[in-house]
């Protein structure tokens, strides 16, 4: 049995801490606000994010950061991507020095360009070798329910894959192991972007064809940046690719395609956030992930026009006309 400080109370934090105390390992969720804690602790629910579902006696919860990483072998990140560095700052003094840092996240921070993995190294100093990230198709309430699935769990050091792996293999919970940091963070920060825009074209009432080109293009594009800044090809056809990719545009769980739904029905960025506590992170990521590939100097018209629908740019309805209308090309450029 491991000790493990999940960092985050969201869906997919609680979810993964459901994920670890299966596994075996006694699980602490730090939780930003304590009236979340103490109904964890007092009812063994999440009813704000995962609603009915029991959670299991070796998960506790706290408000008190060094608390929960008192003794803790892995330290498990799942806070808002764009809040991670404010976070970790405030964190990092108390996370034990051999301590794995695990990074859930899916996006690009805003102004630096840097992936999770980097914000984390930065801030802690923590070397490639302690660094992971989880990335796969991972919709929480699925997994939560104890659906079968699986995912990647990815470090530049294959022993601490290894581990990170046992680790998460529960009886419903299949992790393969990588050394493609760099692939597993933009595959997994894509397809969110690509989630919104499949989502407006299902708010516009088009339906499987028009979906399924978004998809695939949205691949494509995913691959041309993800190789350029040296990810393996094959690691975007996999489970943090592809998987990935095909369960947020394909599920109404998905938080990034209800929210391209709500933009192609005609509602402004501003009007969904301020209906949801949920957090759509392509909504977010979609402005670094465009600036990341202009400074990369890939090709990336989907996230361009999704990030023109985000900031009330362009229309749902405009974006699909331009993406059709954009000169003809062979299916491999």
């Amino acid at each position: 049995m491991s000790k493990v400080a999940v960092f985050g109370a969201g869906s997919w934090g609680t979810a993964f801490s459901i994920v670890l105390a299966d596994a075996g390992n006694d699980v602490t969720i730090w939780a930003r606000r304590e009236d979340v804690c103490a109904t964890i602790n007092d009812s063994r629910e999440n009813p704000d994010y995962l609603p009915g579902i029991e959670l299991p006696p070796v998960i506790t919860a706290t408000h008190d950061p060094e608390l929960a990483l008192a003794g803790a072998e892995f330290v498990v990140l799942a806070v808002p991507s764009q809040k991670l560095r404010e976070n970790l700052t405030q964190w990092a003094d108390l996370i034990p020095r051999d301590a794995v840092l695990v990074s859930l996240m899916k996006g690009v921070e805003l102004g630096t360009l840097k992936r999770m993995s980097e914000v984390i190294a930065e801030v802690t100093g923590a070397g490639p070798e302690r660094i992971g990230v989880v990335s796969g198709p991972n919709l929480a309430m699925e997994i939560a329910r104890r659906e079968p699935a699986a995912s990647v769990v990815a470090c530049a050091d294959d022993v601490v894959a290894k581990r990170l792996r046992d680790l998460c293999h529960s009886p419903a919970f299949r992790p393969y192991s990588s050394a493609d940091v760099v692939g597993c963070e933009l595959g997994g920060a894509y397809k969110n972007v690509i989630g919104l825009g499949v989502g407006m074209a299902v708010g516009l009432g088009f339906g499987d064809n028009t979906t399924a080109s978004v998809i695939t293009r949205g691949l494509a594009e995913t691959a041309r940046l993800a190789t350029a800044l040296g990810a393996d090809p094959m690691t975007l056809m996999g489970l943090a690719g592809l998987g990935d990719l095909v369960a947020t545009c394909s599920s109404p769980l998905s938080r990034n395609r209800s929210f391209g739904e709500k933009l192609g029905r005609g509602m402004t960025t501003e009007e969904i956030t301020a209906s949801t506590r949920m957090v759509a992170e392509g909504v977010k990521s979609c402005s670094s992930l465009l600036d990341l590939a202009n400074r990369a100097e890939v090709y990336a018209p989907i996230v361009d026009h999704v990030h023109a629908v985000v900031e009330g740019k362009m229309t749902a309805a405009d974006m699909l006309s331009s993406l059709i209308d954009r000169d003809t090309k062979s299916e491999r450029d």
